[in-house]
């Protein structure tokens, strides 16, 4: 019997967020930001931090440097009671870390990858990770040491009767190539927003790149933003209008989705239920800033996702 829900292996990182900053950045300038945050960041963590908190059994493999940005992550994930048994470290190279600058819905995201691309195949217990009921990965194209493999990991936690899913994130060279083809025949659930499921399809038309990959992955997830989100499942499509809140901070909300989504998909909830918990758990994110921090107040997760 697997003693996790589900097992992630992904980047680890704090995000540091500048608000008010203007779009276009002049040189040689002191900018005054009007407000600043660390939380914890990474499509990964943060999938695993908000799934924890909503009940899910995590397990987190990463890499991070043996400095302070590293330990505040993992205190934010434990706090959460994610497990961290297999977390690998590297005292040569430093975590980490992005700088995010919000322009109303859209953003400035500047990353120093540090361990995030030295994750090698080597380090993954495998066995570990196919102790889960369910297998994820986010941001592909960061995990650059562990790129060629990514497709055998697939397919060993398939071989082992995992469910999978994958969100690619974007990929940084806008190449959309490397191990992504070979590792969609392993992938149960595809996780991509608006421009990412185009990007990997190939397609310019939002439907024609749906269809398409729609017959290559059993069931293609979208993240809309404020048009919600939509599933599609062979020939079948469904769709869920967003949750209206509040908004503070766009950041982490694709990746607190993922977390809603996956926690009912996990609990053998029908679609509509998926996406539906899926949109309220992307907008409780947005009520906070980064993509964590709505989540660990306790009285406020009761609360907003009372029955």
């Amino acid at each position: 019997m697997a003693r996790l829900d589900i097992s992630i292996a992904g980047e680890l990182n704090l995000d540091l967020i500048l608000y008010g900053l203007p779009e276009a950045l002049p040189t040689e300038r002191e900018l005054l930001a009007s407000a600043f945050a660390i939380t914890l960041g990474s499509s990964s963590a943060i999938l695993a931090h908000n799934l924890a908190v909503l009940g899910t059994s995590v397990g987190f493999v990463s890499k991070i440097g043996n400095d302070a940005l590293g330990e505040i992550a993992l205190e934010r994930l434990a706090s959460a009671l994610v497990d961290l048994t297999c977390m690998r470290r590297d005292s040569t190279t430093g975590s980490g870390v992005t700088f995010i600058l919000p322009h109303g819905a859209e953003r400035h995201i500047l990353t120093y990858p540090g361990t995030i691309f030295e994750l090698r195949y080597e380090e993954l217990d495998l066995e570990y990770l196919a102790s889960a009921r369910h297998f994820h990965m986010s941001s592909l194209f960061l995990h650059r040491a562990l790129a060629e493999k990514i497709p055998d990991l697939f397919r060993f936690m398939k071989s082992r009767g995992l469910t999978t899913s994958l969100d690619t994130n974007d990929d940084p060279d806008d190449r959309w190539s490397g191990p992504l083809r070979d590792t969609l025949q392993y992938v149960d659930v595809l996780l991509p927003n608006e421009r990412e499921v185009q990007r990997i399809a190939g397609e310019e038309n939002l439907d024609q790149a749906i269809a398409k990959l729609a017959e290559a992955v059993p069931l293609v997830v979208v993240k809309r933003g404020p048009k919600g989100a939509l599933a599609a499942r062979s020939q079948e499509r469904l769709s869920a209008p967003a949750i209206k809140v509040a908004v503070v901070d766009l950041v982490g909300a694709g990746d607190s989705f993922n977390a809603g989504f996956l926690h009912e998909y996990l609990r053998g909830s029908t679609l509509e239920q998926c996406l539906c918990y899926g949109n309220l758990a992307g907008a409780f994110s947005t009520t906070a800033a980064g993509g964590t921090e709505a989540f660990r107040d306790p009285d406020k997760v009761r609360q907003f996702f009372k029955p």
